[in-house]
């Protein structure tokens, strides 16, 4: 999944690209360097690990590598989003949309689409959601099945 599975620096400087269409590392580095007070040497560094990952692409031109972004920010976004509603229970789901939309700062357009998409998710939502975990990672399944794990616990020690 291209845009999940990158770390806090990475994004820092795929924001950088994604702002500016094409940029060199120098040019990278002189919108990051007070913020994140790296060296010209960690800027390239973290590039690198990008154009590995296949999320910016290199373009040699003269004697400077030009960036430009292998994937788009809305597609990065989109799967960084996923990725993270995949590594909770799909009873938790909600709660977790709830909290990122409380926490957010939010206009009325962007308030507007989530009411709109709320409006029809609605008439097609199931009255509950069924847990898909592997039994031991969520509250959801049954107390006597948290007693047989406990057992096989237990008798493994």
């Amino acid at each position: 999944m291209i845009g999940s599975n990158i770390s806090p620096s990475e994004w820092e400087v795929m924001r950088v690209v994604w702002a500016m269409k094409e940029t060199t590392s120098n040019e990278i580095h002189s919108v990051l360097r007070k913020e994140m007070d790296w060296k010209l040497g960690t800027t390239k560094t973290v590039i690198g690990r990008l154009v590995k990952k296949g999320m910016l692409n290199t373009d040699l031109q003269g004697r400077h590598y030009i960036y430009t972004p292998a994937v788009t920010e809305k597609e990065s976004v989109e799967n960084e989003g996923r990725a993270l509603l995949s590594q909770v229970c799909n009873k938790k789901a909600g709660s977790v949309i709830a909290m990122m939309v409380e926490d957010a700062e939010i206009g009325q357009e962007d308030i507007k689409v989530i009411e709109d998409i709320l409006y029809t998710k609605r008439k097609l939502a199931p009255k509950e959601i069924t847990c898909e975990c592997i039994k031991g990672q969520c509250s959801c399944h049954h107390p006597e099945e948290y007693t047989l794990l406990e057992n096989v616990e237990v008798s493994l020690k």
